[in-house]
């Protein structure tokens, strides 16, 4: 704890001028990133978040402090991490390709909440070191991230075949190339009444680029396969 902020830990109106800053700031930080990236929720947004958790913390401050209430002074802030989940969940989506985007997003709302709550507790330290940390994430490690995953790319490929034998012998093949499943969906084709028609959805993990085409093709050339594409 830095002494030469004890001052500023007390409900006056200089302690609250600068918690309300120091949100707008943090949350600002975080939000100004998400928002180069052209995500969802951007700089306002998290601006809103944090300033939002902030003064909540410090209304629960006051209702204890100054008006003498007999209330639990983190019921409110159990609330704003509980309830930010709704805005997070309006961030995620599932692409054409069945991929999860919006999860970083999403957590960086949830952690701003919680900076925000830090700093109108006057938790001032932990505030910035929270959101200096949050950044490093986003900016370093995220480069760091697309480096390592630069070569690996996910496929989602839609196969209609016929007999349980053509889907076991898709496997096969996948696994030959080194293709790593990580998700399988098997149904029937609509309107087909025959019992060895089916479709099945597969995500497939491969490493390299332009490898999708050879695989639609091997696949293909297989017997029992009506038809291969890619979603």
């Amino acid at each position: 704890m830095l002494s030469f902020l004890d001052s500023l830990r007390n409900v006056t109106t200089a302690a609250v001028l600068v918690r309300m800053v120091l949100a707008m700031v943090c949350g600002g930080l975080i939000g100004i990133e998400r928002e180069h990236k052209r995500r969802p929720a951007g700089f306002r947004t998290h601006i809103l978040i944090c300033l939002g958790a902030a003064i909540t913390t410090l209304t629960s401050q006051y209702l204890a402090l100054e008006m003498h209430y007999f209330t639990d002074m983190a019921r409110l802030g159990a609330q704003v991490i509980a309830g930010i989940g709704f805005i997070g969940a309006g961030t995620i989506i599932i692409t054409r390709r069945r991929r999860v985007k919006g999860l970083t997003t999403a957590a960086g709302l949830w952690t701003a909440a919680i900076v925000g709550l830090a700093v109108g507790a006057g938790y001032y330290e932990a505030a910035v070191y929270t959101t200096f940390l949050v950044l490093l994430a986003e900016i370093v490690f995220s480069r760091l991230e697309y480096r390592v995953m630069k070569n690996v790319r996910d496929i989602c490929l839609f196969i209609e075949y016929i007999g349980n034998d053509s889907l076991d012998n898709t496997i096969s093949l996948l696994r030959n190339i080194n293709g790593t499943i990580t998700d399988l969906e098997i149904t029937r084709p609509s309107g087909s009444e025959k019992e060895d028609h089916f479709c099945a959805v597969i995500t497939l993990q491969v490493g390299g680029r332009g490898q999708a085409e050879k695989i639609i093709n091997d696949i293909s050339t297989l017997d029992g396969i009506v038809s291969v594409e890619e979603l």
